[in-house]
């Protein structure tokens, strides 16, 4: 197991430690890259979009077209500079799964079907969300 110094970074790697997943334990998120999403609490509450990226060691997901941020972005050969609006990432826990049938939001549940496959179901609906 790798030192880990005062100031919370991993000695090994000079990475900064955030959240449960950093502390070495292996989190199994209940929302994917792809799925349709419900904002359910913050500044974008009842917004919706698609799941560009999820990083699972911040617990955090980047939602198309939710909790957009200005920045300032310094010209480069290859990019234009000035004021750009930008996706910046929101916490899981402010997220729900848009339910297949009706849109609305869902809880996950997990179970496993007669051929053996595991698939996330939407709680409210009993729908098949991947499979």
């Amino acid at each position: 197991m790798a030192r880990k110094s005062k100031r919370g970074r991993d000695a090994a790697k000079g990475v900064r430690i955030k959240g449960v997943a950093g502390k070495g334990h292996k989190v199994k998120l209940k929302i994917r890259k792809g799925d349709h999403v419900v904002v359910i609490a913050g500044r974008d509450k009842g917004k919706r979009g698609e799941v560009l990226k999820v990083i699972p060691r911040e617990m955090r997901a980047i939602v198309n077209g939710v909790n957009q941020v200005r920045r300032h972005q310094r010209q480069t050969a290859t990019q234009e500079g000035g004021i750009i609006t930008k996706e910046a990432p929101i916490h899981i826990s402010n997220l729900a799964l848009e339910d297949p049938k009706d849109g609305a939001p869902t809880r996950v549940g997990f179970k496993i079907l007669e051929d053996g496959r595991k698939v996330r179901f939407a709680k409210r609906s009993g729908e098949v969300i991947d499979g």
